[in-house]
């Protein structure tokens, strides 16, 4: 007998798929955004959306369960990665002071999820909030050829990177979730 749970998926109208198209919120009736902006937002709104989907429905433990030794890397570890990475982002914006890390030394966000509500809790206010106050900064940002901070990364570049960064970690939180309950999908 295997522990390795077997391939399975709410979807009906598509097996290989995580959700019904009618069921999925990242679908969206109509034209595609207008403009650069208007698309990195929509694409970005969507892996967020992609991420808690993966989430949804499991437990602390099973959030904080690991991949494969000798990797630290879980869902929860990724929601927490989220946050410290978006805290991240807002010191590229500017030369003050970087604000400190929101869990500590390198690697922490994933060390520091482990199986408990409150860790959960707690990971998915982080990423919330730091969604949020990273929006808002970015927001004041018209010309996505700015050059800001102390490197003079350009705004297009942050926005880029931050829909490449969670666009990869989806492609992770897909084996997670795949490996934890054997749930699959797009």
């Amino acid at each position: 007998m295997s522990e390795q749970p077997a391939r399975w998926t709410k979807a009906t109208v598509y097996p290989d798929m995580w959700a019904d198209p009618a069921d999925d919120p990242r679908n969206s009736e109509g034209t595609s955004p207008d403009g650069e902006l208007a698309t990195l937002a929509d694409f970005l709104t969507g892996y967020r959306l992609t991420l808690r989907m993966k989430c949804e429905g499991l437990d602390a433990e099973q959030l904080a369960r690991r991949s494969v030794p000798p990797s630290t890397m879980s869902l929860l570890g990724l929601v927490r990665h989220l946050a410290e990475t978006e805290r991240d982002w807002r010191n590229w914006l500017t030369t003050d002071e970087p604000l400190p890390k929101l869990y500590g030394a390198k690697d922490a966000d994933f060390h520091g999820a482990v199986a408990g509500q409150a860790v959960v809790d707690a990971a998915y206010a982080d990423l919330e909030r730091e969604q949020a106050a990273t929006d808002a900064a970015l927001a004041g940002y018209a010309d996505l050829g700015e050059r800001v901070g102390r490197d003079g990364v350009a705004v297009r570049e942050l926005l880029v990177h931050r829909v490449e960064e969670y666009a990869r970690h989806c492609g992770h939180a897909d084996l997670l979730r795949e490996r934890i309950d054997g749930r699959v999908g797009q």
